[in-house]
């Protein structure tokens, strides 16, 4: 035995008395076990050896402290039992459908429009579960996170600026969750909880059900199973007592126009695609499928566990968007075309005290949050309007868990920074808490609902920094070898991604203009910050263009092109056996792209 292999033994030996293993055990053992007929090159066993290094040393992650068997994975046929062993992920990722966001976007898009919109809430599902399957591909192929890939295949600089824009996606969905949060415990008290009591609270409850992962994976996902059965339950007894017309339903859902729609109701129409689709959450996706012990050195089992993702991931967005159906329904049945003064009737008949939100005029009813419950109060009796308030703070509350565990990981992937969860709970929280108080201590009630608008336009300009690696990674063969996008599919991706991308920009470009101040020192701050923001969009399209093939790269040297096309396509790389060692280590034939990047 060379000292090579005798060293590989040993790291081997070390590598199984391990409890986290990802499916390079089996892989390692038969190339290192004494005896073995298969003779490795210097080559191959400094790769193997740099690989088992790097491997050892990595730090525990979140929410990975142990991992789901999966039943009979050698069997290739359906089973109900692996379904179970595999759900859990994508019902996790669905939560970012439910959250006060989307259910403001989703009442103001039936009071706006009615039915006339759910078309295009379900192509905004259906787009979601495309770009969710990508993701979890990525995770299950790779075995990394989105994050964890952009740390190794972007250079030093472009990597911390996706950080910080991933970052600022998430602390405004995280805003998201407190005002809704609160809202609800403003409803549920009968305003005697402040808003910024409310607000206040969400730090404390944050840290309260942090403390419930502690007693299992499984029951953690199950708590969050409740909470999505709660807003089912709370958002379809709504649907059930407010009657909607079934036919206008279902003519919302499958014709696609919109008749006699006003400019109101086309923002509304490009805001549903902000408020679903969250870039966020593809970061999210492709980490929590890390959690089933699925062996990527076996073909077959990579190949299930994509299908396996994928039902589940139709079957969790599916509900969702029952939930989301619920509430459009509810509202473009009770408050589309009516006026201030119509509800404020309907409150002094039935002695509402809450007549006096609802003014004389014959203006339509701006909806958000609080005005919503306070209306199914007023038209359907107070339990209704505590029924909306239980399901608002089931969604803020899921939100809410679901955001720690997306920063968790982004953190770890983009800086290799490990932080105790309280600690990265108490930065993000804090942050979306200081401006969140100011408003709701110095402003109204419809100000800080108000502010969902301005957090959806944020999410919008965010989006670009998740689809295009995304993208990028899963069109890559040197990473995802035979689960790469095939040609039709990056195709259809790449036409998908410019039409959503297209649309947030048109939802940017509007909002900002009818928001900001009209002066010259606006428009030029506007402009410099647009060109930026351009540019590096620009610059990760170029990744993009190179892992689709493309041969003439512009603004790209032939050495630049070469040294990519090494990482994303034509240095076929075991990546997802052999992780990428430093470049010190390098052998003279190891391909340069996947190199570390941690000396840039």
């Amino acid at each position: 035995m060379t000292t090579v292999q005798a060293s590989v033994q040993e790291a081997v030996e070390k590598m199984v008395n391990r409890s986290q293993n990802e499916g390079m055990v089996d892989t390692v053992m038969s190339s290192a076990t004494p005896g073995s007929s298969t003779s490795s090159s210097p080559n191959e066993e400094t790769n193997l050896t740099v690989g088992l290094h790097r491997h050892l040393s990595r730090k525990p992650e979140t929410y990975f402290d142990e991992k789901v068997p999966i039943p009979d994975a050698e069997s290739t046929k359906f089973s109900f039992r692996k379904l179970w062993a595999f759900t859990g992920p994508g019902f996790l990722m669905s939560i970012a459908y439910l959250d006060p966001g989307n259910i403001e976007s989703d009442l103001r898009s039936g009071s706006v429009a009615q039915f006339k919109l759910l078309w295009v809430l379900l192509s905004a599902h259906i787009v979601g579960l495309v770009l969710q399957r990508l993701s979890a591909r990525l995770g299950t192929v790779t075995g990394m996170h989105l994050a964890e890939v952009c740390n190794r295949e972007y250079p030093k600089l472009p990597r911390i600026i996706l950080w910080i824009m991933v970052e600022i996606a998430i602390i405004g969905s995280d805003m998201q969750e407190v005002i809704g949060t609160a809202i609800a415990l403003f409803l549920l008290s009968s305003g005697k909880i402040p808003l910024y009591g409310g607000v206040i609270i969400t730090i404390l409850d944050t840290f309260t059900f942090l403390l419930l992962d502690k007693y299992g994976l499984r029951k953690l996902e199950a708590f969050f199973g409740f909470l999505i059965i709660t807003m089912a339950i709370t958002f379809g007894y709504e649907y059930v007592i407010s009657a909607p017309d079934q036919k206008a339903v279902l003519a919302g859902l499958f014709i696609p126009y919109c008749k006699d729609c006003n400019y109101n109701a086309l923002l509304q129409a490009v805001g549903i695609v902000g408020a679903v689709i969250m870039p966020h959450n593809l970061y999210l996706h492709s980490a929590l499928v890390k959690s089933r012990d699925v062996d990527r050195s076996k073909h077959e089992e990579v190949k299930q566990a994509n299908m396996y993702f994928f039902i589940e991931a139709t079957i969790a967005l599916f509900c969702s968007f029952l939930i989301n159906l619920f509430v459009v329904s509810v509202f473009a049945q009770g408050l589309y075309a009516k006026t201030n003064i119509e509800i404020r009737n309907v409150c002094l008949a039935n002695d509402d005290q809450n007549y006096h939100l609802f003014d004389n005029s014959t203006e339509p009813v701006s909806a958000d949050i609080y005005i919503g419950g306070v209306f199914l109060g007023c038209q359907f009796g107070a339990a209704a309007l505590y029924i909306w308030g239980i399901g608002i703070l089931a969604a803020g509350q899921s939100s809410t868990m679901t955001g720690t565990y997306a920063g968790q990981f982004v953190m770890e992937g983009f800086l290799d920074l490990h932080w105790a969860r309280w600690k990265r709970v108490l930065l993000t929280r804090s942050i979306a808490i200081l401006p969140t108080v100011f408003v709701a201590v110095y402003r109204e009630i419809t100000d800080l609902t108000g502010m969902n608008d301005i957090l959806n336009v944020l999410q919008s300009m965010q989006l670009p920094f998740a689809l295009i690696p995304v993208l990028t990674f899963t069109s890559s063969a040197a990473l995802m070898k035979d689960f790469k996008n095939g040609v039709s599919l990056k195709a259809f991706t790449v036409i998908l991604a410019l039409v959503v991308l297209g649309i947030n920009a048109f939802f940017v470009f509007v909002y900002v203009k009818d928001v900001l101040p009209h002066s010259w020192l606006t428009y030029v701050l506007v402009t410099i910050a647009a060109l930026l923001y351009l540019v590096f969009i620009g610059y990760l399209a170029l990744f993009l263009l190179v892992s689709l093939g493309v041969t003439r790269v512009p603004f790209m040297s032939t050495r630049e092109r070469y040294n990519l096309e090494d990482t994303f396509g034509v240095a076929e790389i075991d990546f997802y056996n052999t992780p990428a060692p430093s470049s010190a280590n390098l052998p003279v034939d190891y391909p340069t792209g996947v190199a570390d990047k941690s000396e840039d």
